[in-house]
């Protein structure tokens, strides 16, 4: 891999950002974020990423190739969750299994914000329908993952199942914050198109890179606070936490080419596919399978892939489509 495809990434001011932020901790610096910036962070983001996405969906119409990009979306968000299951179940009990495939068959926003980002800062197109496929790949790894939770909970009767009832399922799913917000921008773009987009480009088109070097710099110093966690994890979760994403890219990158995806949309369905999720499945998780330790599943996706991503998976993913693309 060319490694000005690696510094390219990593030279980017919100990458360095997060590093400045992981740095802070381990220096044991004093520097901390007020807490309700965080929140109103990840909702200007989100509402950025889903407007902006709206406004090219607008643009492009529904055709065939968003039909591809968004089945290919739906079909990896689905079989992602199912295999990493009966992967990590042949090392760990049934409720942590499920969690952590369900972490994995999620996804990061903010990894796909960082990948559009590097999409544009080295000028290669994609289409604004994958914010449409990010917001469909969230949601059915906390659905697989509560069934097959609802499912485990039946087999033991002494379990309470009052978590896991469909209307809880379906709540967690279609209604979690982060999804309803971005489903709700996207429609907001789409219907307004143009006209909302320049009104509103000021707020969430030009500041765009600065809140996003602000939501990295918290990202980090919640990753470095958590990775003292990894100590007790042993090397088969730390090596799946590196590993699955780049496997979850490769069978991505695979039907992306196989069914002509543009390079980059190839590329944001890759990166979305080794992401994992950090917020919305942890949250479900914690709600509907208190049998498993957060303790595994939160440090692996925020302090493991997460930064693996934006830092190296990022570059290999472009690097391995653009090597195929030609």
């Amino acid at each position: 891999m060319n490694i000005d495809l690696i510094l390219q990434n990593i030279l980017n001011p919100p990458i360095l950002f997060f590093f400045l932020g992981m740095l802070a901790v381990f220096l044991k610096s004093d520097l901390s974020i007020p807490q309700p910036l965080p929140k109103f962070f990840s909702l200007y983001l989100l509402i950025a990423i889903g407007l902006h996405g709206g406004y090219e969906l607008s643009k492009s119409g529904i055709d065939f190739d968003v039909f591809k990009a968004l089945g290919l979306a739906i079909l990896m968000a689905i079989i992602v969750p199912i295999y990493s299951f009966f992967i990590l179940k042949t090392k760990l009990d049934s409720y942590n299994s499920v969690a952590l495939a369900a972490t994995y068959g999620s996804i990061s926003a903010v990894t796909f914000i960082t990948g559009i980002t590097y999409l544009q800062t080295i000028g290669v197109e994609y289409g604004g329908y994958m914010v449409a496929a990010m917001t469909l790949m969230e949601s059915p790894a906390i659905v697989i993952g509560l069934i097959f939770a609802a499912m485990l909970n039946k087999k033991d009767d002494t379990k309470d199942n009052s978590n896991t009832s469909l209307k809880e399922i379906f709540k967690e799913a279609f209604l979690n914050p982060s999804v309803f917000l971005l489903m709700g921008a996207l429609f907001i773009g789409v219907v307004t198109g143009e006209k909302g987009w320049t009104s509103m480009e000021p707020l969430f088109g030009v500041l765009f890179k600065g809140f996003l070097a602000f939501f990295l710099l918290d990202m980090g110093l919640v990753a470095a606070k958590r990775i003292y966690e990894l100590k007790k994890l042993g090397f088969f979760l730390i090596g799946f936490a590196i590993i699955m994403p780049i496997f979850n890219a490769l069978i991505a990158m695979s039907l992306g080419y196989y069914f002509e995806l543009s390079k980059g949309d190839a590329f944001l369905l890759a990166l979305l596919s080794g992401s994992a999720s950090y917020i919305a499945v942890p949250a479900a998780m914690r709600l509907s399978v208190p049998e498993a330790n957060p303790g595994i599943y939160l440090p692996l996706s925020l302090a493991i892939t997460f930064p693996f991503n934006i830092s190296l998976g990022i570059p290999l993913y472009y690097f391995l489509i653009n090597h195929l693309w030609g």
